[in-house]
């Protein structure tokens, strides 16, 4: 009389092929597990080590997506689950929890591939069975993908609104503390006596404060960090206030000693400081000014995109120029950017406009970015760098993290497939990238990853065939 685990095991189709000494073998290395309700059979990235055949009760398969559980699948009595981790040899890519009370059958990994090894037709039924549960993937990930797009572009809007809606508030509260400082430095300067031809100079230093504050000259750290020490001292020695504060204003505004030299020569050593304050507060008026503009500017560009989402394909295609929008990019991740990341632009001279959707490269560039300063950790360096080459504009973004390992590389524009910890990534941010640069662009976007070294290339062709 045979028992009613092999008689059960008898009626699932992976096993209906084994002779009764084969599944009386399976029987015996089989172990049965019993779930309450709500227990957990196992956790989304835990190591797959068993495959279990649900004898009674029902479970429930979810996959954990920023804090929110997202139902799957429900698998009933007779169905096998967790073989998916062992075929692929990965961690577990979703958690699984019973329905209500439940008995499986755990079947340990060298069983289960003893069990392919040694019956044809279990190996049939274990290929249909992963047949089925790809082609149902397939449809649930065609379907996902719209909801998934427009989930993950809501939670992307919300956020980048929240960034530059955060930086227009912030440079707003600065500003206010500034046009204080300002009109104190006024105050003092209109005290000093000055001379028409005085005042005609700090005209001209007022006009060269508007137009650098928002385009500062660009230069190399060290060359950078050298000039701000020589100024700092000649500011000291001038007995301005706050030297260390002035001295990074004047490098943002190409100043070195020589020039400075010069302006000494025009105000006396009891006006030069009072103009050096006043030129500090009115650079960083302007580029408080600068920054709540860029920021409201992106928050329009955001609204805009977010009305004209439902008819993407309909968008129109724009002389888009890459460097402001990775620019704009960085303002708007400056909070992911911590001190301890420096970023480095490696911009081409005169790199030519391209016909594109603008606001969709702006999500290209937000998530490469964004997940070039969390493989950094806080600490780094990034490096932006375009040029132009056979007719297309390429843009690399490198960080200098731990890299990627070379054998999930081909993975990572997968569909949900992320390095991340789980709950913490939802793997779709290089997928979406790949689809706006490929298929909606039709460009290239490439990895190459190694310790110390990891790039994203994106290729885009100077002229779009929209346009």
């Amino acid at each position: 009389m045979p028992s009613p685990k092999l008689s059960f095991l008898k009626n699932v189709p992976l096993f209906a092929g084994l002779s009764d000494e084969d599944l009386e073998r399976l029987c015996g290395d089989a172990e049965e597990v019993h779930l309450s309700p709500g227990e957990e059979l196992f956790a989304e990235g835990s190591v797959g080590d068993r495959a279990y055949v649900i004898r009674e009760g029902s479970l429930e398969v979810h996959k954990a997506s920023k804090g929110r559980k997202i139902l799957l699948a429900r698998r009933e009595a007779g169905e096998i689950i967790g073989e998916m981790a062992l075929m692929e040899d990965t961690p577990r890519s979703a958690s699984v929890h019973s329905c209500g009370e439940s008995t499986l059958l755990a079947i340990h990994k060298d069983d289960f591939y003893g069990l392919l090894k040694s019956s044809p037709s279990a190996a049939e039924a274990m290929f249909f069975t992963i047949l089925d549960r790809f082609k149902g993937t397939e449809a649930m990930l065609r379907q996902s993908e719209k909801m998934a797009q427009l989930g993950t572009m809501t939670a992307g809007v919300a956020h980048e609104l929240n960034n530059p809606a955060a930086a227009v508030a912030r440079g707003a509260d600065q500003l206010r503390g500034m046009l204080s400082d300002l009109d104190s430095s006024r105050t003092h300067l209109n005290a000093l006596d000055l001379t028409e031809e005085q005042r005609t100079e700090l005209q001209t230093l007022s006009k060269r404060a508007q137009e650098l504050a928002t385009q500062p000259p660009e230069m190399d750290a060290m060359v950078r960090s050298d000039r701000e020490y020589e100024i700092q001292s000649w500011l000291e020695d001038q007995k301005v206030d706050e030297a260390w504060v002035c001295a990074p204003t004047l490098v943002n505004l190409n100043f070195d000693s020589a020039e400075l030299d010069q302006m000494a020569t025009r105000f006396t050593s009891d006006q030069l400081p009072g103009v050096i304050t006043w030129l500090n507060n009115t650079y960083s008026a302007h580029n408080l000014l600068a920054e709540i503009g860029q920021g409201s500017s992106r928050i329009s560009q955001i609204v805009k995109a977010l009305k004209s989402y439902s008819f993407l394909d309909q968008a129109p295609v724009q002389e888009i120029d890459v460097h402001e929008g990775l620019d704009d990019t960085l303002l708007i991740l400056r909070h992911k950017l911590k001190p301890g990341i420096t970023v480095r632009r490696e911009y081409a001279p005169s790199l030519p406009k391209i016909g594109a959707h603008g606001s969709e490269l702006n999500q290209v560039w937000t998530n490469l970015i964004d997940n070039a300063a969390d493989a950094l950790g806080g600490e780094g360096v990034i490096v932006l760098r375009s040029r132009q080459e056979d007719g297309f504009v390429v843009v690399e973004i490198e960080d200098n993290g731990p890299g990627i390992p070379a054998e999930i590389q081909s993975r990572v524009f997968d569909s949900f497939f992320t390095t991340k910890p789980p709950g913490k990534g939802t793997g779709l941010g290089l997928d979406i990238s790949y689809k706006i640069v490929v298929d909606q662009h039709r460009g290239e976007l490439k990895l190459t990853s190694e310790p110390g070294r990891t790039v994203f290339r994106v290729s885009l062709p100077i002229r779009s065939e929209d346009g």
